[in-house]
């Protein structure tokens, strides 16, 4: 009798074990509201760089893929709660998300820029914008940045659920500036008809200590629930593939004239 038990319980835990690297059927998630990385087509499909890139992968490890449209705010935690297997959507990898969460390799890397009319005098420091309102979009990197530096030291910041509210509020004037992930306002906005007018304000901030690096992140990456440690090595196998394989660069240049990987 304990010989059977034991040869079931070893049978379940080789079932498990097959079906934990088993990810032929993966749900990713995307926000659809932070072009040109993902936004929401006419047709309600999630579309943009990170899509495509999330396609690729899917292809290279013969996985059949399903998206999630989810708002910003509540990605990890529905992540965690098994609505979906893999965050897809432009998430800094950094000290406070993987207390939660585990990450791929990342998949681009960009700095923060802030976002006013062209030639505007304004700088990404708490003397320049002191007094100053500037919009950034709940729970990002550039909230994160700004709350923790700027916050109650100089200007006043407005947090929006979307980033095109914020951009939306700066073309109106009710903002002084807008600071954003600077890839996402490169081609979500400034080279938009929308942005024309408008530049980056002073330098991009790449983080110019550990600590503020440890804000901005290393990076952009997948998120995946800890638990899953296969479905991570698969990713950052299949990442790799596209890397070499040119994929990955046949992506780039639709969305980027330039590199955006970075070292």
């Amino acid at each position: 009798m304990k010989k059977t038990a034991l040869l079931f319980a070893m049978l379940a835990l080789t079932a498990g074990g097959a079906f934990a690297k088993d990810w032929k059927e993966i749900r990713l998630a995307s926000e659809g509201a932070y072009p040109p990385f993902n936004i929401t087509a006419a047709d309600g499909s999630l579309q943009g760089f990170d899509v495509d890139i999330g396609n690729a992968l899917c292809a290279e490890m013969k996985a059949k893929c399903t998206w999630v449209k989810q708002e910003w705010d509540g990605m990890i935690p529905a992540l965690v709660a098994r609505k979906f297997d893999a965050i897809i959507a432009s998430m800094s990898i950094t000290e406070e998300r993987k207390a939660k969460v585990d990450f791929t390799d990342k998949y681009y890397a960009s700095p923060l820029a802030l976002i006013a009319k062209s030639g505007s005098p304004l700088r990404p420091d708490m003397a320049s914008l002191k007094g100053k309102k500037v919009g950034v979009q709940r729970g990002t990197v550039s909230d994160n940045f700004a709350t923790k530096y700027w916050e109650g030291k100089g200007p006043e910041l407005v947090r929006y659920a979307k980033q095109d509210e914020a951009y939306l509020d700066l073309k109106s004037g009710r903002l002084d500036a807008a600071f954003a992930d600077y890839l996402e306002a490169y081609g979500g906005f400034l080279t938009k008809p929308e942005g024309q007018g408008y530049d980056v304000a002073g330098d991009r901030l790449f983080g110019k200590n550990a600590e503020e690096k440890g804000v901005i992140g290393e990076g952009i990456g997948i998120a995946v629930r800890k638990k899953d440690k296969e479905l991570t090595a698969q990713l950052n196998k299949a990442l790799a593939a596209i890397r070499a394989n040119g994929k990955y660069e046949e992506i780039r240049k639709k969305y980027f004239p330039m590199d955006i990987y970075g070292n």
